[in-house]
């Protein structure tokens, strides 16, 4: 499993890092899968808790809902992404009502909705996921994933083949002769 470190869980939620480290130490929101050993050491990050902090970014921005008072539904959630597989999230959305009981909802079936109810669609963080983390996406062809995510390569270009070395006559009649 690939873990990222607090700069990049940073970058991937759009948190501070002060704020990332106030959520995930001091007030033990979300904590991290791998603390720090030390000071000056950097904690460590799945993309089950980078996902569980972006939605609660998003909880936090666009509903202004008090995290502290929804620490059992993340909580909760935290511990329902360990055993959650990443492919199995797409095209499904977050829906969380008023008595703090969560499911995961089809994104074309928001009829399963009833009553009222918050509801966060993951697409958008399972795109920038499977980015940083080299996660499938899902396939053009329905009932198909892609074999191997694909990444872009950087660097410079690959070398050509050298040419080959002089050789004496010598040389060449002793391999003709051979």
């Amino acid at each position: 499993m690939r873990l990222v470190t607090t700069r990049e869980a940073s970058r991937l939620t759009g948190l501070s890092t002060n704020k990332l480290r106030e959520w995930t130490s001091r007030r033990a929101l979300i904590p991290a899968d791998v603390p720090p050993k030390s000071q000056g050491s950097p904690a460590r990050y799945s993309w089950q808790t980078i996902l569980l902090l972006r939605i609660a970014v998003t909880l936090r921005d666009r509903f202004h809902l008090e995290l502290q008072a929804h620490r059992q539904v993340l909580t909760s959630l935290h511990t329902s992404l360990r055993t959650t597989s990443f492919v199995s999230l797409w095209g499904k959305s977050l829906a969380i009502d008023p008595d703090q009981c969560w499911s995961w909802i089809d994104d074309a079936d928001f009829g399963a909705v009833t009553g009222d109810a918050i509801v966060v669609r993951l697409s958008p963080h399972l795109d920038a996921l499977s980015q940083d983390f080299a996660l499938p996406r899902p396939s053009r062809m329905p009932g198909q994933l892609d074999l191997f995510p694909a990444r872009p390569v950087a660097g410079p270009p690959p070398p050509t083949a050298a040419p080959a070395p002089h050789r004496s006559q010598a040389t060449q009649k002793r391999r003709r002769s051979a």
